[in-house]
């Protein structure tokens, strides 16, 4: 088949077909601005927003690794702080075992000073009651040191100690005591003073001197000077044998001028028993002076020097300063009249008797 060929158009003429034709192609013309600006707008509208997508990106990147690591800081600052909770804690737990401690110590502080308190409530009502009876008793020894003992020097110390304690108490009421006991004190100090201590010195050294000191028996003459060598040489050798002989025979026979005519003799065994006895009598001597007993003190001292006198050999020094020694203390005195001091005693009782019965005791 054969397409049909179409009926030729009359051709207009070529002014006619320009004239029309022109507000078409400004009509396309336009279309395809508009288009161009839209395509334009819109693939500018895309790269805006493909660049903030891509900025938004980077930004979201930056941020989740800001994020990542604020996160990592924040775990690591989560751990340290959990272990620092569990730290305090940890202290906190030892610090309320600590705080429970110190409370049983300050409750048990508490109850030690409680009784503190009340004992010492209780030493202040007693106190006075306590000092009056230490010096009751300072007063008792010392009349027991003047009666049983005679020693004043043991019993003013026991009275000073007494005036102290009163002295410390200042109470007004006490002058009349404290008068009373201070004219005891002057009265003691006005007696007449034994050294019983040199005393005693003195009669150890006897006693150590006995074994030393020599026996009458055991006298002996001062023995005749040696002739010088050569001063009484006779020529003829008879005479000379018969002095020699003479001499020895001399040496074998003594005549001694005895001042005692009846020195006794004693057996070694006797003369060792008769120091020990004159001992003994010089150890009863200082056991009497200590006591104050004056008869047997004299009685001992006595016999002491009889012995010496009738025993020992009176013409040696040593015996005879022994002898002048017994001699003095034979003649002093160890007891002396001390006065009583029961008044200051009696006011003493007195006085605690009358301050029980005050009201508030």
């Amino acid at each position: 088949m054969s397409d049909p060929t179409p009926d030729p158009v009359p051709h207009e003429p070529e002014a006619a077909q320009l004239g029309p034709a022109f507000p078409a192609a400004s009509k396309t013309g336009g279309s395809r601005l508009y288009s161009s600006l839209a395509l334009l707008l819109a693939l500018a509208a895309f790269a805006l927003a493909a660049w903030q997508w891509h900025d938004s990106r980077g930004q979201l990147d930056t941020l989740r690794q800001e994020l990542a690591r604020k996160l990592a800081v924040a775990d690591t600052q989560t751990r340290d702080g959990q272990l620092i909770a569990k730290q305090i804690l940890d202290a906190g737990d030892e610090l309320r075992v600590k705080i429970g401690v110190l409370e049983n110590k300050l409750a048990d502080s508490q109850n030690q000073q409680i009784a503190l308190e009340a004992l010492y409530q209780e030493l202040s009502r007693n106190r006075d009651e306590w000092t009056f009876a230490e010096i009751e008793q300072s007063l008792q020894l010392a009349s027991q040191q003047l009666q049983l003992a005679g020693n004043v020097k043991a019993a003013l110390i026991a009275m000073a100690n007494a005036e102290a304690r009163l002295q410390r108490m200042d109470h007004p009421q006490l002058a009349a005591l404290r008068k009373t006991l201070s004219r005891d004190i002057e009265r003691l100090k006005a007696l007449p003073h034994v050294d019983a201590v040199g005393i005693s010195v003195r009669i150890d050294t006897l006693i150590t001197a006995v074994d030393t000191l020599p026996l009458a028996m055991e006298a002996r003459p001062m023995p005749e000077p040696a002739p010088v060598a050569g001063a009484d040489i006779h020529p003829n050798p008879w005479v000379r044998l018969w002095r020699e002989a003479w001499g020895e025979i001399k040496q074998m026979v003594r005549i001694q001028h005895m001042d005692k005519p009846d020195v006794p003799l004693l057996a070694p065994s006797q003369s060792f028993f008769l120091r020990e006895n004159l001992k003994l009598r010089l150890v009863g001597a200082r056991l009497a002076l200590l006591t104050r007993d004056q008869t047997s003190y004299k009685a001992d001292l006595k016999a002491s020097s009889d012995w010496l006198a009738k025993y020992y050999g009176t013409g040696d020094k040593s015996v005879d300063t022994a002898l002048a020694t017994l001699r003095t203390l034979l003649d002093g005195e160890i007891t002396i009249e001390v006065p009583e001091i029961s008044a200051t005693l009696e006011a003493l009782r007195s006085y605690r008797a009358a301050a029980r019965e005050r009201p508030g005791r």
